[in-house]
């Protein structure tokens, strides 16, 4: 149960936007803990069969942000006639033109970002295959990486520390990433 509980809660964190309202209960802080109870000896939860659940829950339900992006957002947006909302398709359009596969992978480890990027990747009409296998990716490290960090955490003190870094990496490439793109927005406006 405890692992239908989690799994589920990742996927409606970005499949079904839950994560743009309580972004700590269905993102890392989730992920974490889910590591940190499978590491005490009484809860009988098998970590890898709990990591690549969270990563194949994150997985899917980005595909599904970005399948009703593009299938519903798009045709909606593009009735619109407003020139904020051209303006922003097309900045968006650009922004996945440009850092799209790296955008969705760092996206993960970002809690609004995680919910948004697959809508606006479909909504950008970003190429399927490029989306598919980024989000395989990022599901994947942020899934599998954050529970085994919160599980060794608990079992290895020494690995501790080695969480902090990692963390901080992500943190650190996500924010460069973000105002690499200002820039260049700025520059191009």
């Amino acid at each position: 149960m405890f692992y239908l509980v989690v799994w589920g809660l990742v996927f409606a964190g970005t499949g079904l936007f839950v994560g743009a309202f309580i972004p700590f209960i269905t993102g890392d802080s989730l992920v974490f803990a889910a590591g940190l109870v499978a590491a005490t000896a009484s809860s009988g939860i098998n970590i890898w069969v709990m990591a690549l659940g969270i990563g194949i829950a994150a997985w899917l339900g980005d595909q599904v942000g970005f399948t009703l992006g593009r299938h519903f957002g798009r045709p909606y947006l593009d009735k619109r006639k407003g020139r904020w909302i051209k303006s922003a398709i097309s900045k968006s359009e650009a922004l996945f033109d440009s850092w799209g596969w790296w955008a969705v992978v760092i996206s993960r480890f970002m809690p609004w970002a995680r919910v948004f990027v697959p809508v606006i990747a479909g909504i950008s009409k970003m190429n399927y295959y490029k989306f598919f296998s980024a989000n395989l990716v990022g599901a994947l490290a942020w899934g599998v990486g954050l529970t085994l960090c919160g599980y060794f955490s608990a079992t290895i003190p020494a690995v501790k520390n080695a969480s902090y870094l990692i963390a901080g990496f992500f943190v650190t490439a996500s924010l460069i990433a973000g105002v690499r793109v200002w820039l260049i927005n700025r520059r191009t406006a």
